[in-house]
């Protein structure tokens, strides 16, 4: 049997953390909305039963990206952790229309004057979503920047949005305990932006890596003062770098010195590539292309003789 990669071990165990808190969090809220006699928490929980499909979603998507190269695949298939992502924007997007819905049909209808004022169980209730979802959201969050996967992070925002969707939840039913029954509708209309928002951001980044984006200036520059440091490297003519999902591809050309045998050159060019492949893990594949060394001020100095000498040479 396969044994998983590092970074499958890792995604799979924070999404299937993921997917026993989310099962038990949504049995409560959703227990606590009819005792509590609270619309607000009914809805909160089928939001938090919708993580647990996100979740499943991300284990599928890092399970088939860490899938090894094959015939039809030969540069593997970490872009299936993008489709992971893109499906997860769509459900945070789904999940914010179907609040801001809700809350602007309450605000024109007007339901919220017939409610009934909810209980302490439900008030609680969303109190102990908030806090389990936020830490949900920074355990998953870290994760997701230490083995740079785009669906936890994704998977990450989608419990900050189930976090928001209580916060509306707690201003609501604290609104109708206290007599102001619309603060509810209104708060959801308002965190609904904010997931919108996660949404679009998860898209346009799933969306980036899926159509070779450049990898960002500040891995960029790493990667020249990496180069540059190494012994007969003496310029870099060329630095090209694209996202492939979580990885990087990157494209070089050095120049050295041009009167060095083709074995000697090579070396240089294999000491640059090793040295990128140990300092950069995110890298999967490097390109290293030899140029023989020319003076840059050379065209110049041409121009500056040829000034001298009246035109001729």
């Amino acid at each position: 049997m396969k044994e998983k990669s590092s970074f499958e071990a890792a995604a799979t165990r924070v999404s299937a953390v993921s997917i026993v808190v989310n099962f038990l969090l949504a049995a409560f809220k959703f227990a606590a909305g009819l005792i509590g006699h609270s619309g607000a928490m009914i809805s909160d929980a089928v939001h938090s039963s919708s993580d647990v499909f996100g979740s499943l979603i991300v284990i599928a998507g890092v399970k088939m990206s860490e899938k090894a190269s094959d015939k039809d695949h030969p540069y593997g298939h970490e872009r299936m952790e993008c489709v992971a992502s893109l499906l997860l924007s769509f459900i945070l997007a789904a999940a914010a229309f179907s609040i801001g819905k809700n809350a602007v049909t309450g605000i024109i209808t007007r339901s919220y004057l017939t409610a009934e004022a909810p209980g302490m169980l439900a008030l609680l209730a969303a109190i102990v979503s908030i806090c389990v979802k936020e830490i949900l959201f920074h355990y998953t969050m870290s994760t997701a920047r230490r083995i740079r996967s785009g669906a936890l992070k994704a998977e990450a925002w989608h419990h900050r949005s189930d976090a928001l969707s209580s916060v509306g939840a707690l201003i609501g039913i604290a609104g109708a305990r206290f007599g102001s029954l619309i603060l509810e509708p209104v708060a959801s209309l308002v965190i609904s932006v904010f997931i919108l928002k996660a949404a679009v951001d998860i898209f346009r980044e799933a969306v980036d890596n899926m159509v070779d984006h450049a990898a960002d200036t500040e891995t960029e520059e790493a990667i020249r003062r990496c180069v540059s440091a190494r012994q007969g490297v003496m310029r870099i003519d060329s630095l090209r770098t694209r996202q492939f999902g979580r990885r990087i591809y990157v494209d070089l050309e050095i120049a050295a010195d041009g009167k060095q045998s083709l074995q000697e050159a090579h070396g240089i060019a294999q000491q640059v590539h090793d040295e990128i492949e140990k300092s950069f893990p995110e890298v999967k594949h490097i390109m290293v292309h030899v140029n023989p060394f020319t003076d840059s001020r050379f065209p110049d100095i041409m121009q500056e003789e040829l000034k001298a000498g009246g035109g001729s040479r």
